[in-house]
């Protein structure tokens, strides 16, 4: 066994970080920017995590969205969210704001891991860009979670998640999380509480797809460091929640 050492930091990192109004960004994340590259080529303004753009640019290169799909909004930093959330109030009004907007220092778009994805219009609407659910909208849909992406902000989860519907705005997770929300269609604050009763000495949470063996579960920070035990042949990933601990992702071959 490997025993990987996570300090109380890490609970603030990782691409399973749960970011909304209860449990908004640290002041070290807040002001960190992640390893940023342009969200596709020829949109260098717009700015993803890492991997978040390699993974988008392979989605959109599948459904062949040929600019058809084009990326509206990516990483802000937090003083750019205090001027969208300001001009919109002025702009739009609080109630307006206040379901499409999110409070600085609770967006998810200062994260790298969200982008706003739009039709390619000849006018596009920066808060709330047009994404339909047909075509190759629906294909790109359909196709998301095999590449880690979630439409995070879901009809019917208004009250859980509290932004309005938004069909434009998703978020990687990383794979297989994105499809195991998408077959019990969670939201991320439900994927996350759900998450909390599979535990490293208990019953943990058993996915196969894709000819592998998928086993995840949660870990309660320790006040300090938390000691969490790997099997030696195995891959894994571990991110923090942004709430109290560490959600663990080890996946192997069938035997």
């Amino acid at each position: 066994m490997r025993s990987i050492t996570l300090h109380k930091g890490n609970v603030y990192s990782g691409y399973l970080i749960l970011v909304n109004r209860q449990h908004g960004l640290k002041q070290t994340q807040a002001h960190h920017s992640p390893a940023l590259v342009p969200s596709l080529a020829n949109y260098d303004t717009i700015l993803l995590e890492r991997r978040v753009a390699a993974s988008l640019t392979q989605l959109l290169k599948k459904v062949e969205s040929r600019g058809r799909i084009i990326p509206v909004s990516g990483y802000r930093s937090k003083a750019e969210q205090e001027k969208l959330y300001q001009d919109s109030l002025i702009e739009n009004g609080r109630s307006f704001t206040e379901q499409y907007v999110a409070y600085p220092g609770c967006s998810e778009h200062q994260t790298g891991l969200a982008i706003d994805l739009g039709e390619n219009l000849d006018e596009i609407d920066f808060i709330r860009p047009s994404f339909p659910y047909t075509g190759i909208f629906a294909h790109f849909r359909e196709l998301a979670a095999d590449y880690g992406f979630i439409e995070r902000y879901s009809h019917g989860k208004e009250q859980i998640t509290g932004i309005s519907h938004e069909p434009w705005h998703f978020r990687y997770v990383g794979y297989p999380h994105a499809r195991i929300m998408q077959h019990h269609r969670f939201c991320l604050e439900e994927y996350i509480q759900y998450l909390s009763d599979f535990s490293e000495n208990g019953q943990q949470y058993i996915f196969k797809d894709k000819g592998k063996n998928y086993e995840v579960y949660y870990v309660r920070a320790m006040e300090e460091t938390t000691v969490i035990e790997i099997p030696d042949e195995c891959l894994y990933q571990i991110s923090g929640n942004n709430v109290d601990g560490f959600i663990v992702t080890i996946w192997s071959n069938p035997l």
